[in-house]
């Protein structure tokens, strides 16, 4: 039997409707809505209710990528179980969830949050097909306009000097905004800081010395995947990757700040 007849309750949303980030119309909590370029469903909580997507139109709910052969004919699902709904992977490919985070097929499912949830799969000629998923919290409601309200500001995190210079030397492929940026290793780092700060003192060991200072005050400050504790090995550059992200992430470092890569060398006697 077609999904699409087996579906109860369920409300067709159009091509086009518009994005669901901008927020759903008062709903039951529990609620999903999905939605494509094809269109999407809205969908009421049950348990075993289920809406899947994929390249199929005619045998799924959701239609995604329908032209793209890379996009499985059902890619996945979304099922609600125990009050809450689960993301399903059943396609070839993965399907990206916020904070890069893959999930692969016939992994354990994974839980989705109230509120906007933007999922993509990766298709021919780097295609990016893109389902959003709504989840009505408990009140049912969308968050409430707040226009006039002071925008709240990214948390900053403080540098000094020699830190704040080590980081945009060790970072400037991110600042620079490379493709796939990686940071610099530690030898090369310290071998252009040494050209900015003749008499500074710079070294491998210096450098290294710095930046896990900093990966370890903002990993006491809530910030994730700074430890091997947590990547596990082998670690490679994901520590001072992570780092980096954060940093521009919060703004802490930003693009303006590659200027003092081209300023003069600055002489001064070296501190402890």
């Amino acid at each position: 039997m077609s999904p699409l007849r087996s579906m109860d309750g369920g409300t067709r949303l159009p091509e086009s409707h518009g994005s669901l980030a901008r927020g759903v119309p008062p709903s039951a909590p529990g609620t999903i809505f999905t939605l494509t370029l094809a269109g999407g469903i809205a969908l009421g909580s049950g348990e075993g209710r289920e809406v899947i997507f994929g390249r199929n139109r005619p045998d799924v709910h959701v239609c995604l990528g329908e032209d793209d052969l890379r996009v499985s004919r059902r890619h996945g699902s979304l099922v609600h179980r125990d009050r809450q709904w689960w993301l399903h992977n059943t396609g070839r490919l993965p399907i990206r969830l916020p904070g890069a985070r893959l999930l692969f097929g016939n992994e354990e499912p994974v839980p989705l949050a109230e509120g906007y949830t933007p999922l993509f799969v990766r298709g021919s000629n780097e295609r990016e097909h893109l389902l959003e998923v709504y989840v009505a919290g408990a009140d049912g409601r969308r968050p409430a306009p707040r226009h006039e309200d002071v925008t709240r500001p990214p948390r900053m995190w403080a540098l000094d000097e020699d830190e704040r210079l080590a980081l945009i030397v060790l970072g400037q492929r991110y600042l620079l905004h490379e493709p796939r940026p990686q940071p610099l290793s530690w030898h090369v780092a310290a071998a252009q800081l040494a050209e900015l700060r003749p008499d500074a003192g710079w070294t491998r060991k210096k450098v290294e010395h710095l930046v896990l200072g900093v990966r370890n005050r903002l990993s006491a400050g809530g910030v994730a995947g700074l430890t091997r504790a947590e990547i596990g090995e082998p670690v490679g550059n994901a520590l001072n990757h992570n780092l980096i992200r954060e940093l521009l992430l919060s703004t802490t470092l930003v693009p303006p700040d590659l200027a003092v890569l081209d300023e003069p060398p600055v002489r001064g006697e070296a501190r402890p």
